[in-house]
């Protein structure tokens, strides 16, 4: 197996911890960082503030009542803070605002394209899984937010049916108005990325975008093997997320570290997980890794 690099020396890495530690350097990290990416998506014209008032003024108890599980038992990880939110996604503002932050974030990966950076990135992902795996019917996008990727899944394969997982029923909500917005027909199940309760060998490609790098690594072996359950006979599971190698992470400013890891708790986690080994561990032939850009990558596996 490759080994997989951390981002930073262990003695930064300890430091960023230490400060972290303390509730509130903690909290002014997480202002900071909420702050700067609020204003680095408005001065590319991202309308953040306008568009989450729109959207949180929004009567969403049509969409809660469709997509809510009430019997859902959480895992204790979720309720971690994550994205400069205290309630990490499980909060009407953390749905209202990600459509705007995923334009700002993926920006500064191409910032001659602006706002159209997003859209590249997740075009990257998909001409991957283009030429990498034949049309697939049935597809499950797991940690599917309110469709960032699910979308574009649809996009590429329109003759599937799509179904998203995912924890937060706020961003289900959002996510079944977007498909209604777009008439397409995506079952949202409110349910954990570790135990679906979907049926066995159901699908035949599992898609996990942007998800790993925010569990831990218990929570990430478990999504393995459930998504091997769920897969059919040949199937694929594709991964697109961070990657641990890229040079852009070792070299990062420690101002910019801290602020990066202020918002994801589970990154170092992330980044010390043997991603091949796991999936060989989960019941997957030794996967393919792609690189989408200069610090995302995809890995894709094929079912043993």
């Amino acid at each position: 197996m490759t080994t997989t690099l951390k981002p930073k020396s262990d003695i930064a890495t300890q430091l960023v911890n230490g400060i972290l530690s303390i509730k509130p350097l903690s909290n002014l990290a997480k202002t900071q960082a909420r702050k700067m990416i609020i204003k680095r998506a408005e001065k590319i014209g991202v309308p953040w503030r306008k568009q989450a008032k729109e959207l949180s003024e929004r009567n969403w108890n049509k969409e809660w009542e469709i997509v809510n599980n009430p019997n859902l038992i959480y895992p204790e990880y979720y309720f971690t803070s994550f994205h400069a939110y205290e309630k990490g996604n499980m909060s009407w503002e953390a749905a209202t605002e990600v459509e705007a932050a995923s334009l700002a974030v993926h920006a500064s990966i191409w910032p001659e394209l602006g706002i159209a950076g997003d859209a590249k990135f997740r075009q990257s992902y998909s001409d991957i899984l283009k030429a990498e795996i034949p049309t697939p019917n049935d597809i499950l996008d797991l940690g599917c937010s309110v469709g960032l990727n699910t979308f574009p899944l649809q996009k590429v394969y329109p003759e599937a049916k799509l179904t998203g997982v995912d924890l937060s029923p706020y961003f289900l909500a959002v996510g079944l108005y977007r498909s209604q917005q777009q008439n397409l027909d995506i079952n949202w199940v409110h349910a954990a990325a570790e135990e679906t309760g979907l049926p066995d060998a159901s699908f035949d490609l599992v898609s996990i975008s942007l998800v790993c790098h925010e569990l831990p690594q218990t929570a990430t072996r478990k999504i393995f093997r459930e998504a091997r359950r769920l897969l059919r006979p040949n199937g694929s599971i594709a991964i697109m997320d961070m990657n641990p190698k890229s040079e852009v992470y070792a070299t990062m400013k420690p101002y910019v570290f801290t602020l990066l890891k202020s918002t994801e708790p589970y990154m170092d986690e992330y980044f010390t997980l043997d991603i091949e080994k796991e999936l060989i561990d989960a019941g997957f032939m030794t996967p393919k890794i792609i690189c989408n850009t200069y610090r995302h990558r995809t890995v894709i596996g094929l079912v043993r």
